[in-house]
C-alpha cells in the first residue's frame, strides 16, 4: 500500500523541469508562416501516406485463430469468442507483466499506453471491442487494473499465450487486431514496440511542441533538453522508481496492494 512516505518522497523528488537558453530563433510573422507551409506539405503528405498504408493494412489476408481458446476474466474461464462481448471485431492489448512484482515495478510502457485507452464507446459504435489480455495472473493483475482505476475488460492470457501469440515472443507488448464470423475467429493484423503508440495521445501532442518527447533518439538542435535521457533508454515513463501514472493513485490514498487478489467487485 501507498504510505506516507510515498507521497512525501513524489512531494519532495518530483522532476524538477528546469529552465533552458536553448530556444527557436525568432523571426517575423511572414517568415514563420513561410516555414510552417512548407512543413505542412510534408504534414499532409505523411497523412495520405498513412492512409495508403491503412488501405494497404485492410487488404492483408488473415489467419484463423482458435475461438475456444480460454482467457481468465472476473468469472473464471472464457473463450476468446466470448471476449467479443458480442461485436463484430476486438482489439487485444498483450500487458507485460512481472509476476509477484510491486506495483511499482510493473511494466512502465504498458502503464503509459493502456491508460489512455479510457473513452471506448467510440469503438463500440463501430462494433469493436477493446480488452486486455494481461500475461500475467487474473488476480494480481486485476488488482494493479483496479489500482490504476481503469475500465476496460481485463483478462489474463496465461496458459494460452502460446497458442494467441504463435511465433511471436511471450513478454512483449503486442496489440492484436480479430475479427470474427458467426463462431469463427480470425487475426487481421498485430504490431508491437513503438507500434503500439497508436494507443497514446501524450506523445502525438508533445511532438507538437517545440522540444518535443524529449528523449535521446530524437534529432533536435543543439542545446534542447533532453530531460528523459537519464531514463530507461527505451520506455522512459518512471518518476521516482514508479510508472508516471501511478503517483496520483497514491497520492490519492489508493492501495497499490497486488497480493490481495481482490475481486472484480472490490
Amino acid at each position: 500500500m501507498g504510505t506516507g512516505s510515498d507521497v512525501a518522497s513524489m512531494s519532495e523528488h518530483r522532476r524538477v523541469i528546469a529552465d533552458t537558453t536553448a530556444l527557436p530563433r525568432v523571426a517575423d510573422r511572414e517568415t514563420f508562416d513561410a516555414g510552417l507551409e512548407e512543413l505542412r506539405r510534408r504534414e499532409k503528405a505523411h497523412s495520405r501516406e498513412g492512409d495508403a498504408i491503412a488501405a494497404q493494412r485492410r487488404q492483408l489476408p488473415m489467419v484463423e485463430v482458435d475461438a475456444g481458446i480460454t482467457v481468465t476474466g472476473p468469472d473464471g474461464p472464457v473463450t476468446l469468442l466470448d471476449a467479443f462481448d458480442g461485436r463484430k471485431q476486438l482489439l487485444a492489448y498483450y500487458y507485460m507483466w512481472h509476476t509477484g512484482h510491486p506495483a511499482a515495478e510493473q511494466c512502465q510502457g504498458c502503464t503509459w499506453c493502456t491508460g489512455q485507452v479510457q473513452e471506448i464507446s467510440y469503438l463500440h459504435a463501430r462494433d469493436i471491442t477493446f480488452a486486455v489480455f494481461c500475461q500475467g495472473p487474473y488476480a494480481e493483475s486485476r488488482a494493479y487494473r483496479d489500482f490504476m482505476g481503469w475500465t476496460m475488460p481485463w483478462y489474463s492470457a496465461v496458459g494460452s499465450l502460446e497458442h494467441l501469440l504463435a511465433g511471436r515472443n511471450i513478454g512483449q507488448m503486442y496489440l492484436v487486431s480479430y475479427v470474427r464470423q458467426g463462431d469463427r475467429v480470425f487475426e487481421t493484423y498485430w504490431t508491437t514496440m513503438r507500434g503500439v503508440e497508436v494507443m497514446d495521445n501524450n506523445y502525438a501532442l508533445m511532438d507538437l511542441t517545440v522540444y518535443g518527447r524529449q528523449e535521446p533518439f530524437e534529432d533536435s538542435p543543439e542545446g534542447w533538453p533532453k530531460l528523459w535521457a537519464t531514463e530507461d533508454p527505451v520506455l522512459p515513463k518512471v518518476i521516482d522508481g514508479r510508472p508516471t501514472a501511478q503517483w496520483s493513485r497514491i497520492d490519492a490514498g489508493r492501495s497499490d496492494d497486488l497480493t490481495s487478489g481482490r475481486s472484480a467487485t472490490s
